[in-house]
């Protein structure tokens, strides 16, 4: 029986769909913050979908783009996971994807698309203390995500046992 497409996947199901070693999906974890799939009480890794868009979106940044592990921080820190994660997501489907310039950096650098602060409410705050503010934010959103995850997980669970 076939998983569906949002089914989590184990670590050696990832690996085999990314055509990486596990020990390499293991090592980018600890290298790029970004990538926390989620874990059960013993460690074991569960990824969802977007894990795996976004390991392949490293993937691609180093083994395609030739960008280093460094080069690869630096688009995280510049442009975000979900940035990655859509780079990864375009190579799974084969769709073309490219790393977008700036008009003020070198050809090699990869602009920020985020760059922009949206037009809103006038604030006293400096972009800098709003992206602190942000990550915090999105901190806590990750947290709420994780225990979503796990009682879906655990939902998932208890319904294979009803169904046995």
């Amino acid at each position: 029986m076939t998983k569906s497409p949002d089914a989590f996947r184990t670590i050696s199901e990832a690996a085999e769909q990314l055509e990486l070693p596990q020990h390499v999906l293991r090592h980018w974890e600890d290298t790029f913050g970004y990538i926390r799939p989620m874990r059960r009480a013993g460690g074991r890794r569960f990824y969802r979908t977007y894990d795996i868009e976004l390991l392949n979106g490293v993937k691609t940044l180093l083994h395609d783009a030739k960008y280093t592990t460094k080069g690869v921080q630096q688009i995280f820190k510049d442009n975000g996971a979900q940035y990655v994660a859509e780079i990864g997501r375009k190579a799974l489907a084969g769709e073309p994807w490219a790393l977008e310039a700036d008009e003020d950096n070198p050809a090699d650098e990869i602009s920020n698309p985020q760059s922009e602060l949206v037009k809103g409410p006038a604030t006293d705050q400096s972009p800098d203390e709003l992206l602190i503010r942000l990550n915090e934010m999105l901190q806590k959103l990750e947290a709420v995500q994780d225990s979503l995850d796990e009682a879906l997980l655990a939902v998932d669970t208890i319904t294979a046992i009803d169904d046995r």
